[in-house]
C-alpha cells in the first residue's frame, strides 16, 4: 500500500524540480537527450527531418501567426456552439431566483424566448473569443519560447510548470484586454431582457449609455477569471499530457498515429477543463452579475454574493481601471457558485474541443509539435546520470 502511495507522490505533475528528476526515470543512461519545453534547439537538432517534415521552422512569425489561426478557430467556434449552455449558466449567476438550476434555466427560457432565444449573444461570443483565442494561444507560444530562452535550456526543463505558468498568464493578460468589450456586451444582451437583441444594437447603446467604460468595467475581474483559467488550462494541460504518455499510453508518442496523439490531447485538455472551471467560477459570477448592472464595482458585487474578506485596490491609470486582489478569508457563500456544475460541462467539453482544435490545426499545417520534454543531454552528465 505504502509504495503505490510514494508512487502517486512521486507522479504528482506538479512536483518540485529537484524531486522529479528520479521520477522522470533520468537514472537510465539510455534515456535519449532532449532540449526542455519551448526551446527551437530541438527543432534545430533536427534540421534535416524538419526540413521535409514541417512546414515552418519552430518559433518563426509562420508558425506564431499559424498558432493564433488555431487559437481563433479553436475559442471562436466552441465558445459559439455552447451559447445556448451560457446563456443559461449566466442567467443563473444573475437571478438565481428565477433560474434555479440548468434544466429550469433552459425549460424558461425556451418558454419566454423560444429556441432563438437560446441562440442571443452567439454573435459578440464568436467576435471576442476568436480574437482573445489570437492572443491566448499565439502569445502563449511567443512567451513560452521568450521565457525558455532567458532561463536557458536546463533551468527550462527543471521549472517548466513553472514556465507554462508564466507564459499563459502574461498571453492571457493580453487576450483578456481583446476580449472584455464583447463579453460586456454579450452578457448585457443575454442577462437584461428587453434592453437589446443584437450586437448592433447592443454596443452603440452602452457607450450612448456608459461610454468605454461599459466595455472595460468588467476588464479587471475578467483577469482574476481568466488568468487563474488559463494558467490552469496550459499548465496542468501540458503535465498530464507528459503523464499520459509516461503513465497510460503503452507506446512512445513518436510511435503513435496522429489520430491517437490527438485522443491524447482530447483527455488531456479535458481534465483540465474541469479543474479550470472550478478555480475560476467565482470571478465568473462577478464578471456576470458586474456586466448586467450599471454602476456596480466588483467589491460591491462580490460582498453582495456572500464574500467575506478583504479587498485591495490598485489604480492602473494605464490601463482600463484596476485589478482587485483577494487577501485574507476566503470565504465564499453558495452564491458565489451559482452555475458551477453547468460550467464545469460547459468548460470541460470547451477546453477538450479547444486543444483538440488547435492540435489538429498544427497537424493539418504541418506546425512543429515538440514531444514531451526530456531532461537535456548536459544536465544529465551534471548530475552524473550519463555513462
Amino acid at each position: 500500500m505504502f509504495s503505490s502511495v510514494a508512487h502517486l507522490a512521486r507522479a504528482n505533475p506538479f512536483n518540485a524540480p529537484h524531486l522529479q528528476l528520479v521520477h522522470d526515470g533520468l537514472s537510465d543512461p539510455r534515456s535519449s537527450p532532449a532540449g526542455p519545453p519551448g526551446l527551437p534547439r530541438r527543432s534545430r537538432n533536427l534540421a534535416a527531418a524538419a526540413v521535409e517534415e514541417y512546414s515552418c521552422e519552430y518559433g518563426s512569425m509562420k508558425f506564431y501567426a499559424l498558432c493564433g489561426f488555431g487559437g481563433v478557430l479553436s475559442c471562436g467556434l466552441t465558445h459559439t456552439a455552447v451559447v445556448p449552455l451560457d446563456l443559461v449558466k449566466c442567467r443563473m449567476q444573475v437571478d438565481p431566483q428565477k433560474y434555479k438550476g440548468i434544466f429550469n434555466g433552459f425549460s424558461i427560457t425556451l418558454k419566454e424566448d423560444g429556441f432563438r432565444g437560446l441562440a442571443k449573444g452567439w454573435a459578440p461570443t464568436f467576435i471576442g473569443y476568436s480574437l482573445q483565442g489570437l492572443c491566448k494561444f499565439g502569445f502563449y507560444e511567443v512567451f513560452k519560447v521568450l521565457y525558455s530562452n532567458i532561463l536557458g535550456e536546463e533551468n527550462a526543463y527543471l521549472w517548466r510548470t513553472s514556465l507554462y505558468l508564466a507564459a499563459s498568464a502574461s498571453a492571457e493578460f493580453f487576450a483578456d484586454i481583446a476580449l472584455a468589450p464583447m463579453e460586456a456586451t454579450k452578457v448585457r444582451i443575454q442577462t437584461q431582457p428587453g434592453y437589446a437583441n443584437t450586437l448592433r444594437d447592443a454596443a452603440p447603446k452602452m457607450y450612448k449609455e456608459e461610454g468605454l467604460k461599459a466595455f472595460y468595467k468588467g476588464v479587471a475581474p475578467l483577469w482574476m477569471r481568466q488568468i487563474p483559467y488559463t494558467m490552469m488550462k496550459f499548465a496542468c494541460f501540458e503535465r498530464t499530457v507528459e503523464a499520459l504518455y509516461k503513465f497510460v499510453v503503452p507506446k512512445p508518442r513518436s510511435e503513435c498515429s496522429k489520430p491517437e496523439q490527438l485522443v491524447v490531447t482530447f483527455v488531456a485538455g479535458y481534465i483540465a477543463g474541469v479543474f479550470c472551471a472550478i478555480v475560476s467560477h467565482p470571478a465568473d459570477s462577478v464578471v456576470s452579475v458586474l456586466n448586467k448592472e450599471k454602476g456596480s464595482s466588483a467589491s460591491q458585487v462580490l460582498k453582495r454574493l456572500g464574500f467575506k474578506g478583504r479587498i485591495y485596490f490598485f489604480p492602473l491609470k494605464n490601463i482600463f481601471g484596476y485589478i482587485a486582489i483577494f487577501h485574507s478569508c476566503f470565504i465564499f457563500q453558495p452564491g458565489v457558485w451559482k452555475g458551477l456544475f453547468a460550467r464545469i460541462i460547459m468548460i470541460g467539453t470547451l477546453t477538450a474541443l479547444q486543444w483538440f482544435i488547435y492540435d489538429s490545426v498544427k497537424v493539418y499545417f504541418r506546425l512543429p509539435r515538440p514531444p514531451p520534454p526530456e531532461m537535456p543531454e548536459s544536465l544529465k552528465k551534471k548530475l552524473g546520470l550519463t555513462q
